[in-house]
């Protein structure tokens, strides 16, 4: 074997190696790209059935108009917000305002009575365990695509063909209780 013959060996192999290293941060970050979709499938599972909470206690909580003008106004910014940066802002707050509402809750006992209520209610407890499921595998992918982005020798193509760390989704650490939806 001479040296060409090793020359061409060895620039098939890096060639080789550069394809499978940049397949591997594409599938990476489509990975990544779907995790967010299902996240934001669930946040909109959760923005629709929030105008079917509001009209339910409206009806039994007249007096609570201001807590349901904050959940209604949390619930559109959470709408417009987009991005991982602003999703986690607008679903803390979004979060804090269901919480105000289950609270007053407490304090009419026949809207916990309530069919259409107990309904919403399960059917919130059910989208908040969807969305922590979409939010843990979603940052499962974003960790997978970071140490990619991050660890030699994959960092070099990463950079070359413009691979970014994406950011996590997380709630404030004050706010990662869940939800009480149980009465």
């Amino acid at each position: 074997m001479n040296i060409n013959t090793l020359f061409i060996i060895a620039g098939v192999v890096l060639i080789v190696w550069i394809i499978a290293m940049y397949n591997g941060l594409v599938a990476r970050r489509n990975q990544t790209k779907e995790a967010w979709g299902t996240v934001d499938t669930q946040l909109k599972r959760r923005y629709d059935l929030i105008p079917n909470l509001v009209e339910t206690v409206k009806g039994y909580a007249k007096h609570e108009k201001s807590t349901l003008t904050e959940l209604t106004a949390a619930r559109t910014a959470a709408m417009k917000s987009s991005g991982v940066s602003g999703k986690q802002k607008s679903e803390n707050a979004l979060s804090e305002s269901l919480k105000h509402i289950f609270a007053v809750a407490e304090n009419y006992p026949t809207l916990k009575a309530d069919s259409n209520f107990l309904e919403l209610q399960r059917e919130l407890a059910d989208t908040e365990s969807k969305i922590q499921a979409a939010r843990q595998f979603y940052n499962q992918c974003v960790m997978d695509l970071n140490d990619k982005v991050a660890m030699f020798p994959s960092n070099i193509m990463a950079g070359l063909f413009g691979f970014k760390a994406e950011k996590f989704f997380e709630l404030e650490p004050e706010k990662r209780k869940n939800i009480k939806v149980k009465f």
